[in-house]
């Protein structure tokens, strides 16, 4: 059984969407988290190093960080077509986004958030609007990340401005590719399930 350690309303309500739309037999286990207005805190029974969510447990195999996550289960369940597998085409754009919001689009958004620049984050990260040029770039041809196929690249580089509308970049096709994710089923039931939660 794989087991996902989960805290609503977080990080890892994408990665339960993913599960929901692989339509994977993933047990999702819910955790408490330290959040930022001081409410919860670590929890003993979450075996995350740090306490923190997502984290997967498949047998011997822990996968913890999101996009490391989203690699592991589309390539354990490829049936649902969420992403290119080895050999596939369009698996090198998969995991370029996949590592693009890991390495980039986080820590720019959270610089963005915080309101913290410095020429050394610019040189390394680049900055909000460099990172909205890339998606804009890419979207403004094509309805989603690999083109006309929906992927969870798609899922988790869309998820912060689901998390935090008011970073939605002010491109009409960055706009637009947000609510096509935002508004897909199985988001739309990790929103419902988690207002009840909040």
């Amino acid at each position: 059984m794989i087991t996902l350690y989960h805290s609503p309303n977080s990080r890892s309500s994408s990665i339960t969407t993913l599960v929901d739309e692989l339509g994977a037999d993933v047990e999702i286990r819910e955790v408490s988290i330290p959040r930022h207005d001081g409410t919860g805190g670590p929890d003993q029974d979450n075996p995350h190093p740090e306490k923190k969510v997502p984290y997967l447990v498949d047998g011997d195999e822990k996968v913890r960080e999101r996009g490391a996550i989203a690699l592991y289960l589309t390539d354990k369940f490829p049936e649902a077509g969420l992403g290119p597998i080895e050999g596939e085409p369009g698996r090198g754009d998969y995991l370029s986004w996949l590592f693009y919001y890991q390495g980039v689009m986080e820590p720019v958004l959270v610089l963005h958030w915080t309101k913290l620049s410095h020429p050394a984050f610019e040189a390394t990260f680049r900055d909000y609007d460099a990172m909205v040029a890339r998606l804009a770039e890419c979207l403004e041809k094509q309805p989603y990340l690999l083109g006309d196929r929906y992927s969870a690249a798609d899922l988790l580089c869309s998820s912060p401005f689901m998390w935090m509308p008011e970073f939605i970049p002010d491109n009409q096709a960055i706009r637009d590719w947000v609510m096509r994710c935002k508004d897909r089923p199985a988001a739309t039931r990790t929103a419902e399930r988690e207002n009840v939660a909040a």
